[in-house]
């Protein structure tokens, strides 16, 4: 199954042997019977440790991400914190974008810093800089989110593969923005590519999940160890639910990213908005890079908004499609305020974003009553 849509709808969805239900049972025991001591039927035991809802799951997302294994947990941070304690090891180093996504960055300075866990902010689309960090540093890991949230910094996923690779360290690629039907970071030198599957992925925001998908053995099997014994794995029914939403993902995406660039083109011609972030314009810094590496450019953009913080809170309330909410990458369209709401962990970091920032999931609906509630919107600020 070579094409991207072939393999959404069926990597990992096979018709159920039994009953031939095209769509695989979701199984909800948490236990199953054994043929006699550890003589056990297709190898499940205890859903902790397997189960054939999330082994389905995890079979779609190696395949989506061309990948060797994957990986599905609880939320994106359970992700993100298996593959930390896996890695590394008191005494170590990270670096990690200096764009990062607040959660993140929490994890690693606030949780892992007390374990001895050092790390390194920096811009990663600067490859002098990042190379400059990098071999002076000597990091285990180099954390990559492209595009970055929320600012959508783009970095050179290859170029940085090398730099990492040349110092030792592993590069790992938040892909939650873009998703695999855009970008796929392992083919591009990456060895690691994290999603929080809450996100594009589930598609639907109603699902909390997270995925690690690594690209050959090298960590597959301690990773799949503290999986297990850590035990923030993904539940049945969420496993399901994150199934069903991959089905749809590819054309999603490509409605998503219709209405983000038409929405960024104008936008960056209101007067109220003072700079668009978004790299399907061609002013984005990043925007020829993002066209090598990026079938689309996603869904997600930023603005920063002329007035200043009132303004940019004044904007994000009065929006009536665009939903005040957290998360993003749902079939709805949301608004948010990153300052206070997303990255509010950041503030006073070498991270924080600035204070009339507001960012954008924009969702499928018509496009021309996503413009609407948006220019009505900006038009209340005046």
């Amino acid at each position: 199954m070579s094409g991207f849509n072939t393999r959404a709808v069926h990597a990992g969805q096979h018709p159920d042997e039994l009953t031939g239900a095209v769509i695989p049972p979701i199984h909800l025991s948490s236990t199953f019977a054994q043929d006699g001591v550890g003589n056990l039927r297709a190898g499940y035991d205890y859903s902790r440790s397997g189960n054939p809802t999330r082994d389905n799951l995890q079979e779609s997302l190696a395949a989506l991400e061309g990948g060797h294994r994957a990986f599905s947990f609880a939320s994106g941070l359970a992700a993100e914190d298996v593959l930390l304690r896996t890695v590394l090891r008191p005494g170590d180093h990270v670096v990690l974008g200096n764009d990062a996504y607040g959660g993140t960055y929490r994890l690693i300075n606030g949780v892992f810093g007390d374990w001895n866990i050092g790390h390194t902010a920096v811009d990663l689309g600067d490859l002098t800089e990042a190379r400059n960090v990098i071999l002076q540093s000597k990091p285990k890991i180099v954390w990559v989110e492209t595009p970055s949230n929320p600012l959508l910094k783009i970095v050179d996923i290859t170029g940085l593969s090398e730099i990492a690779h040349e110092a030792g360290a592993l590069l790992v690629v938040d892909n939650t923005f873009a998703t695999p039907a855009l970008q796929q970071p392992l083919s591009l030198g990456a060895d690691i590519v994290v999603h929080s599957t809450t996100k594009y992925i589930g598609g639907h925001s109603d699902v909390v999940g997270g995925a690690l998908i690594v690209k050959d053995d090298t960590w597959a099997d301690r990773i799949a160890y503290l999986h297990n014994a850590a035990g923030a794995v993904s539940g049945p029914f969420d496993a399901y639910l994150t199934s069903r939403g991959i089905k749809t993902l590819g054309i999603r995406m490509d409605r998503h990213s219709a209405n983000a660039q038409l929405i960024a083109e104008a936008l960056l011609a209101h007067p109220a908005i003072e700079n668009v972030y978004y790299p399907g314009l061609p002013s984005h810094p990043g925007h020829e890079i993002a066209a090598q590496q990026m079938s689309q450019f996603g869904g997600m953009l930023s603005v920063r908004v002329k007035g200043g913080q009132k303004a940019a809170l004044d904007f994000v309330a009065n929006t009536k499609i665009f939903t005040l909410a957290e998360s993003l990458g749902g079939v709805e369209s949301l608004i948010e305020y990153p300052y206070s709401m997303t990255h509010a962990s950041v503030a006073g970091t070498e991270l924080e974003v600035p204070d009339n920032l507001v960012r954008l999931s924009v969702g499928i609906e018509e496009i021309a009553d996503l413009l609407d509630d948006l220019t009505s919107a900006l038009a209340s600020l005046s």
